[in-house]
């Protein structure tokens, strides 16, 4: 049953679903943006092979078109913050090594944000290259070379969870095994 009104109950599960799109659709305008950036200022994603699996990626969660388009005008400088890509490596819970990769506007807001959560849920961050040798760059992807077992999943979880929500995180690696 609605309670007051059926249009309150709607309204209510829109907002819910918009919100949630907004979210990824700032993560994957971010990407695109970082994606034209990396590829030399190219623009165009029958060129840039990066932006073209950014842009795809955008596709595949609906993310319209002018979106995408102002997503790849910011990446070539026209209007916008500087967005910097920044790869966090440290330990999460349970002695798990992770790589954060997160897209921000404001480096020191996002390495301060990252801090807090980790250590929130038992993790502590770590300087460039401590974890680092723990994984093998392939195809843009950190595959673990050293897999960890660990006793509570459930923490370990709860963490990677609360990560892949924080806005600016675009990937995060652990070496669970």
């Amino acid at each position: 049953m609605s309670g007051h009104s059926k249009w309150s109950t709607i309204k209510h599960k829109k907002a819910a679903n918009d919100a949630v799109k907004g979210s990824v659709f700032t993560k994957m305008a971010k990407a695109i943006t970082i994606a034209v950036k990396k590829g030399g200022g190219v623009g165009d994603p029958e060129i840039n092979f990066s932006l073209r699996l950014a842009v795809d990626k955008a596709r595949s969660v609906n993310m319209p078109k002018e979106n995408i388009d102002r997503a790849i005008a910011k990446g070539l400088g026209k209007g916008g913050d500087e967005l910097v890509e920044l790869i966090i490596e440290g330990f999460g819970p349970e002695g798990v090594a992770v790589i954060i990769i997160a897209i921000s506007d404001n480096r020191n807001r996002t390495v301060a944000e990252i801090r807090t959560l980790m250590e929130k849920y038992g993790g502590r961050m770590g300087e460039m290259g401590c974890v680092g040798y723990m994984f093998e760059i392939k195809g843009g992807q950190y595959i673990p070379k050293y897999s960890v077992s660990v006793n509570d999943l459930g923490c370990v979880e709860n963490f990677l969870r609360a990560m892949r929500e924080y806005e600016d995180v675009q990937e995060i690696y652990a070496n669970l095994g």
